[in-house]
């Protein structure tokens, strides 16, 4: 029963480590992109809260161990789904969470994650062009899993729901966030300059001795990341 194959896939990559699971059509997206496959799994897992809440300056040593941390995990989950598929019968690829098939010219993947997560419904691209979930905020990473399993999908999530907030925009040394919302459709480049992004994260990372190129200032600043650090404060002073 596919159900059945649904709970199995939830619950095993969960109790593994995943934070979130959702399953997405993507018959819309090039064949390429999509080797072919038309159900997108995305796997997410958040960064832990302690963590976050030490970028307020930017990257820390902490955030890189984090950074590569989930990396791995994600990796590891996105090989335990395609073994589970697998053995179900069905055709599964897994993709991989770093930032190795980036391309250096476009600063862009063939299929990013945040479009299968937007398409599984898990959350929608905030105005720093990272997806923003309402359990983590923009506190995640994330891998995708492509197959031909006939998985219950989830609605796509056309819309921002960042609404009139700018918070990622102003604290963004790069200024690289125009604060326009995104939409369906939409250029990145027409809301965002990965290029400004990508330069300042470089070079803040090489001051600091961080060999990945990363910077959180947007991450932590999102109101519903700081949703998620507040009630892991709350729990933690009621435990």
């Amino acid at each position: 029963m596919v159900e059945e194959l649904e709970k199995i896939l939830k619950d095993s990559l969960i109790d593994a480590g995943a934070s979130l699971v959702g399953f997405a059509d993507i018959r819309e997206l090039p064949s390429d992109v999509r080797r072919n496959l038309p159900v997108g799994i995305t796997i997410a897992c958040a960064l832990r809260p302690e963590i976050v809440m030490q970028i307020s300056d930017g990257p820390t040593k902490a955030y890189e161990a984090e950074y590569n941390r989930l990396n791995e995990l994600l990796n590891t989950l996105g090989a335990l789904g395609v073994s589970i598929l697998e053995n179900h019968g069905y055709r599964a690829v897994s993709l991989i969470s770093t930032q190795s098939k980036l391309n250096r010219d476009t600063l862009a993947t063939p299929l990013p994650q945040k479009t299968t997560a937007r398409l599984a419904g898990l959350g929608w691209v905030g105005k720093c062009a990272l997806l923003v979930t309402e359990e983590y905020g923009s506190a995640i990473r994330m891998n995708t899993v492509l197959t031909d399993a006939p998985l219950p999908v989830g609605t796509p999530i056309d819309e921002s729901r960042c609404e009139k907030c700018d918070a990622c925009v102003v604290i963004c040394p790069a200024v690289a966030a125009s604060g326009h919302d995104w939409k369906p459709g939409m250029d990145r480049a027409e809301f965002f300059d990965a290029f400004a992004c990508y330069e300042e994260a470089k070079s803040t990372s090489r001051s600091r001795n961080i060999d990945a190129t990363i910077c959180g200032l947007c991450i932590a600043a999102c109101p519903w990341t700081k949703k998620y650090i507040k009630r892991y404060n709350k729990k933690i002073k009621t435990d």
